[in-house]
């Protein structure tokens, strides 16, 4: 079968790729940070409404911020990650559809539903942290997605004064094979997928 990318670089973001738990202590630069939301921003959203916000901790200070709200388990992962993403998204996302969907500058009185606004903001801000992680590996970096910390605690610790509410952390760095688990199971096509 023939493929857009590589079986190499299918593998490196996808069949070989494990989430991370130990990392090297090797930094990661500002300047790949910024490279992986640029190549995670062209992801697709409804309407391009773009609601994930990232809060990128690389400083030992930042990170210390972080860690009251951890799960105990995710703490040792989380502050030894060269930098943690606190990935979110903004329910305040209708105010740039004007400038985001321009072909349609009405777009943002399709969300005076709190309800629908809220749900938007999540869906596609959980599309757009999927993206992350597929653009991180795929500019050379390891994941270790989490889901352990109190989401309330740090959305005030980070998004105090906004309407960003957080969705997961992220470790990003260069892996330390040690720390991997065995790989998990997946369920088999006909399992998990109906052709009709």
């Amino acid at each position: 079968m023939n493929h857009a990318i590589s079986d190499e670089a299918l593998d490196v973001v996808f069949r070989t790729a494990r989430s991370h738990n130990k990392w090297q202590d090797r930094p990661v630069s500002p300047a790949l940070l910024m490279a992986v939301y640029d190549l995670m921003r062209w992801g697709p959203t409804s309407a391009n409404c773009s609601p994930a916000r990232i809060v990128f901790l690389v400083s030992h200070l930042a990170k210390e911020r972080l860690k009251p709200h951890l799960l105990p388990s995710n703490v040792e992962k989380a502050m030894t990650a060269p930098a943690v993403a606190v990935i979110g998204h903004d329910l305040d996302f209708p105010q740039l559809l004007p400038r985001l969907f321009p072909h349609n500058p009405g777009a943002k009185d399709w969300f005076h539903d709190g309800h629908l606004r809220e749900r938007t903001a999540f869906r596609n801000g959980s599309l757009q942290g999927a993206y992350f992680i597929i653009a991180a590996r795929a500019l050379g970096l390891d994941c270790g997605p989490m889901s352990g910390f109190d989401n309330a605690g740090v959305d005030k610790e980070f998004f105090g004064g906004t309407d960003i509410k957080s969705n997961f952390i992220c470790g990003l760095g260069y892996g330390d094979p040690s720390g991997i688990f065995d790989r998990s199971p997946r369920l088999e096509f006909d399992e998990a997928c109906r052709i009709l």
